[in-house]
């Protein structure tokens, strides 16, 4: 289902809670509302459609991924960059890291662990970032 966007920043900036299995309708929910979004929207969080679980997705070009409970385990090569976010107006600037590996589960309830650089490692962070309560 397509879900509105959130964009109290009071709900926003609270920790998410770790998802389970019987958050996987979660999942398709944000695919649908980030289909619905793709032409300014590249990676969303369960909060930025009003659920507090640790559930990110994000479009890495030719398919979009869903994760549960994404952990970051390994991030190196800091730098600066401005990023904009579909719960804020205009663009922050913010530090990102180029190489990060991520530990999630997908919808088979299954563990990953995968490395990933450049803008899909940095869409990563931003949508990790909100599980924490980060607002860019």
């Amino acid at each position: 289902m397509n879900r509105p966007i959130v964009k109290d920043t009071f709900f926003l900036s609270q920790k998410s809670a770790p998802a389970t299995r019987q958050d996987l309708s979660v999942g398709q929910d944000l695919v649908d509302t980030l289909r619905a979004n793709q032409d300014r929207c590249v990676g969303m969080a369960a909060n930025m459609i009003g659920v507090k679980k640790r559930i990110i997705i994000v479009n890495m070009g030719f398919l979009s991924t869903v994760m549960y409970n994404p952990v970051i385990v390994r991030k190196d090569s800091p730098y600066e960059t401005e990023e904009g976010c579909l719960s804020l107006t205009g663009v922050r600037r913010t530090t990102r890291y180029e190489h990060i590996e991520v530990e999630y589960y997908d919808s088979s309830w299954k563990k990953h662990r995968q490395a990933y650089s450049g803008w899909t490692a940095q869409i990563i962070q931003h949508e990790c970032d909100h599980l924490e309560g980060i607002i860019i």
